[in-house]
């Protein structure tokens, strides 16, 4: 009888510390300055390699902006985009959806600096959410406190992403869809396409709107200098041919943008689509107007977008470099 109470004891403290353990896990929850009593330098050590690779190539701000929209987006905010190709599995990176990424080497550089700090105890994922923060800073846009926490992904989701990522030749229907799959509704769409208020289109995307026939949305003189950095009608995708999508402001991200597509100078399909569709074209006009409206929602959507499914709690990994899975060093 003694022995059977012991038994249901034990099966009981069993099943109450199961229920513990994954109460807990599921109260594992993203926090502001989650590293403050692991790694207190981390969020500064980040920051400061973001600036002084800034300083010596300004590039790396629009790739760490981009960075965040193609990992977080592909359902999970886990840095799965930084790994590279096995023998079995195709990467992130060298997907037709990537074309045009640059600067991953950089993202190794800031996680040297960190690991130097605190060996596995910042996840790449949070590297990359952070440097993409601090990118956004550094092109003149607003500091949006983010959290972290997150834990990196082991593997590649090359196979999904077409299902994930809206295209820029998109119907603006499927765009706005596939934002509000994560949470982002219409002024935060707007918002974050804002995003093309820096950087460059490359010639390969651009071409179907300037040939067989120029697309007649677009003014006479724009034309012109789309033609000039777009001669060929099949470019060459090794060749850097582009056209910046700014011409006024290329290096900052400000409404600029939002004054351009409303003139017919979006250069995408998806920016001529947003300044005409009567579901974002009022937005479109506020973000035109106020710099400030913009950066309100374009934060608010960065943090839906920074938050979308991370793993966290005993979840994934804390990868050694950002490129490879643990299992593979």
């Amino acid at each position: 009888m003694k022995s059977r109470a012991l038994f249901i004891f034990a099966i009981l403290s069993f099943s109450a510390f199961s229920a513990f353990a994954e109460e807990t896990e599921e109260n594992v929850r993203l926090l502001v300055n989650f590293y403050k009593d692991s790694c207190p330098q981390a969020e500064d050590i980040i920051r400061e390699q973001v600036k002084l690779l800034y300083k010596r190539h300004k590039n790396t701000a629009f790739s760490w902006l981009r960075n965040i929209f193609h990992d977080c987006f592909v359902e999970s905010c886990d840095a799965s985009l930084l790994l590279d190709s096995t023998r079995r599995v195709l990467s992130e990176k060298e997907t037709d959806r990537s074309f045009g990424m640059r600067n991953f080497r950089y993202i190794e550089d800031i996680k040297e600096a960190v690991e130097r700090e605190c060996p596995g105890v910042v996840s790449c994922a949070d590297i990359l959410v952070l440097s993409a923060r601090d990118g956004i800073v550094a092109l003149g846009g607003p500091y949006i406190p983010l959290k972290t926490g997150r834990r990196d992904g082991r593997r590649s989701r090359a196979d999904i992403l077409e299902q994930y990522l809206p295209d820029h030749n998109e119907s603006m229907n499927v765009v706005l869809e596939r934002f509000a799959s994560i949470g982002v509704d219409t002024p935060g769409v707007v918002a974050l396409l804002g995003s093309h208020s820096v950087g460059r289109t490359h010639c390969v995307k651009l071409v179907h709107r300037l040939y067989p026939e120029v697309d007649p949305a677009f003014p006479a003189d724009h034309v012109e200098h789309m033609l000039k950095k777009c001669p060929d009608s099949i470019p060459d995708p090794k060749a850097v041919q582009y056209v910046r999508n700014d011409r006024g402001t290329p290096m900052k991200l400000d409404n600029y943008y939002y004054r351009n597509i409303l003139d017919n100078k979006g250069l995408l399909l998806v920016d001529h689509q947003l300044a005409s569709d009567k579901r974002t074209k009022p937005y479109v006009k506020k973000m035109a107007k106020s710099q400030d409206y913009f950066f309100k929602e374009f934060s608010r959507a960065i943090t839906i977008l920074s938050e979308n499914n991370p793993l966290t709690g005993t979840k994934g990994e804390i990868r050694k470099q950002c490129n490879l899975a643990n299992k593979l060093h």
